[in-house]
Formats: C-alpha cells, sequence, structure tokens
C-alpha cells in the first residue's frame, strides 16, 4: 500500500474495552488488530460488521467503518455491503449467540461463497443478556437458562458452515499465539471464510462450569471437535462471477419498445373490460397485446390480473381498461364489458353479474349458460371458433368480436400489435383468430 504505515487500527477515544477481566473478547479484539495491521489496507476500505452482543461492542474502537445492527443479522449487513462495495474488506464479527439466531444466514453465505470474513467469538452462552444457553452450549453445561445441565448437543459451527459449502473455515481459541496471523489469513481469502474462536466467558459460563484454559482444551475433546483447518476448498466467490454473468447481460444494448399511435380510435370515455376464462386459455398474454392495440390506435390502457396460485387449472380473470384520457383509477368496479369464455370465469363472475346495468355488454361462449342479467347478452361460439384456427386462441377470438361490438378502435390496431409484440409463428396464428372472430361477431350482428 502507498502511504502510511499502521502501526493499530485501534483508537483510544472512546475509552478502553469494556469487557469483563479476563474475558476472552479482550483477545479476539486486539487480535484482530493485529491481523489488520499485517494486511496494511487502509481503513477507509475496511468495514468491521457487529450485532447485539458482549463481542459487538467492539467495533466502535476501530478506525476503520463500522456497521452495528440487529442481534443475529450482522452476517446480512455484511453481505449486503460486499455486494454493493466488492472493494471493502468486510470483516463481521458475531458471538455463539448471534451466530444461532441467524443461522440460515450462516448457511447461505457458506453456499454462495461471498467473500466476508466471520470472526465468531464463540464461549457458549449469551453473556450480554445473563448467561443464557446458545447453539454452542455443551452438552451437561450449565446456564442460567439450563441450571441442571444442557440437554441439547452443541452445534459444531464450523462442520455446518463446511457442509453447506464454505471454503475456508478454521476452528481456534483465544490462547493460539498465532490468533492474529489465522485471522488475517481467513481476511486474505477470496471467498467466504470463518474462524470459530472457542474462548472464556468469566462473567457467567466459565465460572458456572469451572471453566479455564486447561478445560477449554478438554471441552474441545469432549465434545468431538478438533482444532485447526476444518475447510480449505477455494472457489469463485459470489459477487464476482455475479458480475462476471450479469456483467456480460448488461453490456447487451437494450432494445426500447416505443408504441406510437397509428390508428384512429372512436372512444369517447373509459371504457373497462374483463375478460374470465380459465387458466391455459391465454388470458393475460392476449389481454397484453389487447391493450397495446389500444396503445397503437391513441389510447391510454391498462391491465391488471386476477389466478390462483395453481398452474393449469383454475380461473384467469384480465381486467382492461382503455380509455382517450388519463387513467387515474386502475379497478373496474362495474365493466362495460365482460366477457365468458369457460365455467371457471363464470364462476368467479356470477356475483358481479347481478350488478351489471343495462347500458352493459356480456359477450358469452354459446357453451355457457349465462345467470339473469340486466345486461345485454351476446352468446357466440368463440370456442368452436378458435379450434378451427388454434385453440388456444379463444380469447384472441373473443376480444377481436368485442372490437366488432364496439367499434372503439380498428382490428388492424390489434393485428399491427400481434405482428409487433408476439413472435411470428404465434402472430400468424392470432392474427387468423382475430379475423375469425371479427367475421363471427359481423354473422351475428
Amino acid at each position: 500500500m502507498t502511504g502510511p504505515r499502521y502501526e493499530s487500527y485501534m483508537t483510544d477515544k472512546v475509552g478502553p474495552l469494556p469487557f469483563c477481566p479476563g474475558c476472552g473478547h479482550h483477545i479476539i479484539t486486539k487480535a484482530l488488530d493485529k491481523a489488520l495491521v499485517r494486511l496494511q489496507k487502509d481503513p477507509r476500505e475496511v468495514v468491521i460488521v457487529t450485532d447485539i452482543g458482549c463481542i459487538g461492542l467492539s467495533d466502535r474502537h476501530f478506525i476503520t467503518n463500522a456497521f452495528h445492527g440487529l442481534h443475529g443479522r450482522s452476517i446480512t449487513y455484511g453481505c449486503g455491503l460486499k455486494l454493493a462495495r466488492p472493494e471493502l474488506m468486510v470483516v463481521v464479527i458475531q458471538g455463539d449467540g448471534g451466530c444461532g439466531i441467524g443461522g440460515t444466514h450462516l448457511l447461505n453465505v457458506a453456499r454462495r461463497n461471498i467473500g466476508i470474513t466471520l470472526i465468531v467469538a464463540n464461549n457458549f452462552n449469551y453473556g450480554m443478556t445473563g448467561g443464557q444457553h446458545s447453539v454452542t452450549t455443551p452438552a451437561d453445561g450449565f446456564t442460567s437458562t439450563t441450571p441442571m445441565g444442557n440437554i441439547e448437543g452443541p452445534m459444531d459451527l464450523c462442520a455446518t458452515a463446511a457442509a453447506a459449502g464454505a471454503s475456508w473455515v478454521y476452528r481456534a481459541t483465544a490462547f493460539d499465539k498465532d490468533l492474529d496471523a489465522i485471522i488475517a489469513r481467513a481476511i486474505e481469502q477470496p471467498g467466504f471464510a470463518m474462524v470459530d474462536i472457542w474462548e472464556l466467558c468469566t462473567a457467567y459460563y466459565s465460572p458456572r462450569n469451572q471453566l479455564k484454559k486447561n478445560e477449554l482444551f478438554s471441552l474441545l475433546e469432549k465434545c468431538g471437535f478438533t482444532l485447526g483447518q476444518v475447510a480449505d476448498e477455494p472457489r469463485p466467490e459470489y459477487g464476482e462471477k455475479y458480475r462476471e454473468i450479469y456483467g456480460r447481460a448488461a453490456r447487451k444494448p437494450k432494445v426500447t419498445s416505443v408504441i406510437e399511435p397509428k390508428f384512429p380510435n372512436a372512444l369517447r370515455k373509459q371504457t373497462g373490460i374483463i375478460i374470465a376464462g380459465g387458466a391455459g386459455q391465454k388470458i393475460k398474454s392476449t389481454a397484453t397485446i389487447f391493450g397495446q392495440a389500444a396503445m397503437l390506435a391513441g389510447l391510454e390502457a391498462t391491465q391488471k390480473d386476477d389466478y390462483p396460485i395453481t398452474v393449469m387449472t383454475g380461473h384467469s380473470v384480465a381486467e382492461v381498461i382503455v380509455s382517450p384520457e388519463r387513467i387515474d383509477y386502475t379497478a373496474i368496479d362495474v365493466p362495460d364489458y365482460l366477457i365468458l369464455l369457460s365455467e371457471e370465469g363464470l364462476a368467479k363472475m356470477r356475483a358481479r353479474m347481478e350488478k351489471l346495468p343495462e347500458t352493459g355488454v356480456v359477450l358469452a361462449d354459446e357453451g355457457l349458460k349465462v345467470p339473469p342479467t340486466k345486461a345485454r347478452v351476446l352468446s357466440l361460439p368463440f370456442e368452436k371458433t378458435s379450434r378451427k384456427v388454434d385453440r388456444l386462441a379463444i380469447a384472441t377470438v373473443a376480444l377481436a368480436s368485442l372490437l366488432k361490438e364496439s367499434g372503439m378502435f380498428p382490428l388492424e390496431a390489434l393485428t399491427t400489435a400481434q405482428s409487433m409484440f408476439q413472435k411470428p409463428a404465434i402472430a400468424e396464428k392470432t392474427t387468423a383468430a382475430a379475423r375469425a372472430g371479427f367475421e363471427l361477431n359481423a354473422q351475428r350482428g
């Protein structure tokens, strides 16, 4: 690096470290400082991310950038920072409590291999809130919430991260002489790296369990955990891969589609059209083409769709508003035109049909039994006609019939929209369906 050499990345302007005497957080915090000194990164390009917990008090003692957030969420903040600013060195410090609360975040950062470094200050309990048991509390461990001994097995954070795909994982203790070098190695990894550091909570866990340095190492053996490297399998970092793949797509010139009016229209007021059919009848896509055709005729258009969560079953309803003026209210309380194409669509519209006025028009497939309504009803062979061209073009047949009935804009606007916005093979069929529907209404008119 160019510029001054940093002998420390810590500051005493906010006072001494706030940890209890003998707490391992002292050692971890100072080891991180020594690791940063080894790396000599510009502090303006370093971010230390923490959340709630005793170790979360450490970030303000550094001259680097810092971000302090909600308990268990520091990994997500760190990932966001790294993805938005890939040049930053992002170090997340989290206790075993926060790591447990945000367990899904640990799994996903490991799976994705986002290039942050996670330091876990693991003292087997929630120290800040009174010594409750955490996901790493050993079996039989005494805490304020397990006064007769913990009956749960401890989570192996390293094995969990490695199983989720973490490329670099290391288990250390606060007593390791080379802890700063281990942290520096973790930071230098291109992908996600985690250091799980076992330490002593001298306020709660250690006194309750007579846990000192020697007992800490015995505890590792009792749990069946080993110190040192757990995973070292480099693979592409998520952010780099993302930018590589999507960067290529971004370099492709975007073609902006502008709809310029080409046809006249005879519409004098805002008009609501509801097309009610069944899944698989291309209701939504056909309604979109109809709206684009309206724009080609110089009209404003909006569309709102309604359909269940199922695929290829149930109703499919599209509400299209066309207007010679700006559309400020996009709901259709009472439609001017209601198109019914299937039993599912009819069932969905049955209650609304009772409110239709005498000025309303219902265009229904001849196979449907339309309930009593004040509106004028046109019963037409939409399905039979579409089968002659394309059975999936029933909505096109019906909307073309609507154009003939209403005269709101020319059929050519619809066929032009089809040729502009549909693939040629599809447009050929829908154009034929539109002409058949338009002629169909002429025969019945």
